[in-house]
């Protein structure tokens, strides 16, 4: 038995997401039989012994909004949506090639695979360069972001790609120092970030920090500035998980209350004398520390750009979620009036491990979507002569083929795409690595492969030879990012020579077919049974 709606054009059936359980909330059904519009058991029985959410929700209350155990896993959505990009395939040809790199001629012999380009860059006019056309979604105040940084940044700055150092960084830090204004003058975790990439970066992609309204108001971007010089800085409007402001959970109520003193938003409210017998008793572990939603207008975005440029940044760049049309239509208005250097855009669904579940499976549109629209704004505002950011796409991209996708749909100003947690995995993957060859304890997985790193990690010695006096220094999750990032430029690049692009500027939405006819009403891109069929024609009638 197939579970979802069947579409009869397409064949295809989608699921819509069973609620009421899911393994990222810790939650199932007793019954194999579920009522789908619900999730409720069939037959609801009164004395089970679980564990729906309505069962979990009964006792534990708003923990059963979040995926767990948090600060210890990342959850992504497991939506699954009528159109995405697995309804696209990519255009393959037997002549030609396009954006040769000098001094290769086209034929057989030099237009090879790997002499393809798979160098990107964005900027409205100093430009960042980065080796492949992918780069992190902000790792901000989260445990996983801090616990893991010296993978992710490490790995980040010799793979040449941008880092994204997220919201909340300074707010969270427990050294965190505030001058008497209540602005931030010392944050030893941001310093400490920040030193960490600047060790191994070496021209290829930047870390950039983000601002959200707590930012702003401890005067985040006025700290990065002149203290660290940094020459990008990123405002915050959402991400795909959520349109609500992000949060983090503490499990100390200390820390709790000092999170609330310096203006957050805590949950349950840490002063109040209910809440605290509560957590001496046991029942309450936990504290969520939200963020504030923001409040956009022209105006306001306009000023907010030319205040950070006043302050020193050389770019100024923007994130926005899965907003309405709407929002969507005033991200790239706005940010071509204000001349920002980047716009990513975060489609639905989310991956992320804090965000509520059922906020990141139910809001939002989905990236396929989205970026279809965001194409659609940006050649409107050409027409009129008004040129626009360059663009990256997020929300729920793991591979090379996909990646080329949406560079190709979004063609010519998507330039890159923003990647979760398929950029973390490697590092996470690395760092245990190590940790299980220092014990002994290789799980038979790895240890097929060999028992020491240089066995086990592909592009070790290569990058022993990039960094011979200093290969001691890279982290193992760094190693891991590395070895991921060079099997994505590897497949990126069969797949682009299989297109006949030899650089990802000649890279065009004729490289794709819809394989469904829904797929072409959304993204324009022609169906199958009609894409070149003109061409084709000319043939057989020549």
């Amino acid at each position: 038995m197939v579970e979802g709606n069947f579409y009869p054009s397409t064949g295809a059936t989608m699921n819509l997401r069973r609620p009421n359980a899911n393994e990222a909330t810790g939650t199932s059904n007793r019954s194999r039989d579920v009522v789908p519009a619900s999730g409720i058991c069939t037959r609801c029985i009164d004395g089970c012994k679980g564990a729906c959410e309505i069962w979990l929700s009964s006792f534990r209350g708003r923990e059963a909004l979040y995926p767990g155990p948090f600060g210890e896993i990342t959850a992504g959505a497991d939506k699954n949506y009528p159109v995405d990009y697995s309804h696209l395939n990519i255009q393959g040809y037997a002549v030609g090639a396009k954006g040769l790199p000098e001094g290769i001629e086209a034929g057989p012999d030099a237009a090879v695979f790997p002499a393809v380009d798979t160098r990107t860059e964005y900027g409205w006019s100093a430009k960042v360069p980065m080796r492949v056309p992918i780069f992190t979604g902000a790792l901000g105040s989260t445990e996983s972001a801090r616990a893991n940084w010296e993978q992710f940044a490490i790995g980040a700055a010799i793979s040449g790609i941008t880092l994204v150092c997220g919201e909340n960084v300074c707010g969270v830090d427990p050294g965190l120092v505030l001058d008497h204004a209540g602005r931030v003058a010392r944050s030893p975790e941001m310093d400490r970030r920040i030193a960490i990439y600047r060790r191994f970066h070496d021209r290829y992609g930047e870390l950039l920090v983000q601002l959200n309204v707590e930012d702003t108001r401890l005067g985040t971007a006025e700290y990065v500035s002149a203290k660290h010089n940094l020459e990008t800085i990123e405002l915050k409007w959402g991400q795909g998980a959520k349109c609500i402001g992000g949060e983090i959970r503490v499990g100390d109520i200390d820390q709790a209350n000092r999170l609330k003193d310096r203006g957050y938003i805590v949950l349950p409210d840490p002063g109040l004398h209910e809440v605290q017998k509560a957590f001496e008793a046991g029942a309450l572990r936990e504290f969520e520390r939200h963020s504030r939603v923001g409040f956009v207008t022209r105006e306001g975005f306009l000023d907010e750009v030319d205040r950070l440029r006043d302050i020193g940044f050389k770019r100024v760049t923007l994130k926005t979620g899965a907003y309405s049309a709407v929002e969507l239509a005033m991200a790239i208005r706005y940010g071509a009036e204000a001349e920002i250097d980047l716009l990513t855009i975060d489609g639905a669904p989310g991956g992320t491990g804090m965000s509520p579940w059922p906020m990141m499976n139910e809001w939002g549109i989905p990236t396929f979507y989205i970026e279809s629209l965001a194409r659609r704004f940006c050649e409107r505002l050409r027409e009129r002569g008004i040129r626009v950011p360059d663009i990256a796409i997020a929300g729920g991209f793991a591979d090379e083929a996909n990646v080329f996708k949406a560079l190709a749909m979004g063609s010519p100003y998507v330039r890159a795409v923003c990647m979760g947690r398929a950029l973390m995995i490697p590092g996470m993957v690395g760092k245990n690595i190590a940790t299980w060859i220092e014990a002994g304890e290789l799980p038979k997985t790895v240890s097929k492969y060999g028992r020491t790193k240089e066995e086990i990690f592909v592009c070790y010695e290569e990058l022993r030879e990039r960094f011979p006096d200093r290969i001691g220094e890279i982290p193992l999750g760094a190693v891991g990012i590395y070895t991921y990032t060079q099997k994505f430029r590897t497949g990126l690049q069969q797949i682009m020579a299989g297109t006949r692009n030899f650089s990802l500027g000649t890279v065009a939405r004729s490289d794709l077919m819809a394989l469904t006819e829904e797929a072409e009403a959304i993204s324009g891109i022609p169906y199958v049974m009609r894409a070149y069929s003109d061409a084709a024609e000319a043939i057989l009638d020549s």
